[in-house]
């Protein structure tokens, strides 16, 4: 038995509930063991929206699931159920590939993918929103109330260095990226 993952097309915006309906429709046709998982590839963002900080999970491929499965052998008959089965799930298309036959992913392509995926959980990317140029004004800290334009953002960090003008002379200024919103 020879598990690879593959990709899969699905209607985007509803990539969690299909993964559901997939695994459940696979669980009846007692097909666990060809398709042990079906997976939405996801990576904790943190963002600010309306003042207030929130960590959200972010797809890392909007209108695709990842499932691990067998199906080299596509005269095989729990191959064909396998595929039957997820094309009955609302909302699920088709192997990604090309001419009808699944396309698997090198296992590079999959340890960076889950890589991704749990150093996120580990420590959540920072959604800063800014780019380099972007006019700010600063609203907390010592520097309430100034204006400035944004040099540089380390989203790493969670950082943004803002160029403030202080007594007539452009003044580097880091800040947290919650400190400042764009104007």
């Amino acid at each position: 038995m020879a598990l690879r993952w593959y990709f899969i097309r699905c209607q985007s915006g509803r990539e969690d509930s299909i993964a559901r309906n997939a695994v459940t429709r696979l669980k009846i046709a007692d097909l666990q063991d060809v398709v042990p998982q079906v997976l939405v590839p996801f990576e904790r963002v943190t963002d600010l929206k309306n003042g207030k900080k929130r960590t959200v999970n972010q797809k890392l491929y909007p209108g695709y699931l990842m499932v691990q499965a067998d199906i080299d052998d596509p005269e095989d008959e729990r191959t064909q159920s396998v595929r039957t089965t997820l094309r009955a799930v609302d909302g699920l298309r088709e192997f990604l590939g090309s001419g009808g036959d699944a396309t698997s992913l090198t296992e590079q392509e999959v340890a960076g993918i889950l890589a991704r995926m749990s150093d996120s959980e580990a420590r959540p990317q920072v959604s800063i929103g800014l780019n380099k140029g972007d006019l700010v004004k600063i609203k907390s800290g010592a520097f309430d109330g100034f204006d400035g334009a944004v040099d540089e953002v380390n989203p790493d960090r969670g950082t943004v260095k803002v160029i403030v003008t202080i007594f007539g002379r452009p003044t580097p200024v880091e800040l947290e990226y919650w400190e400042v919103e764009a104007v």
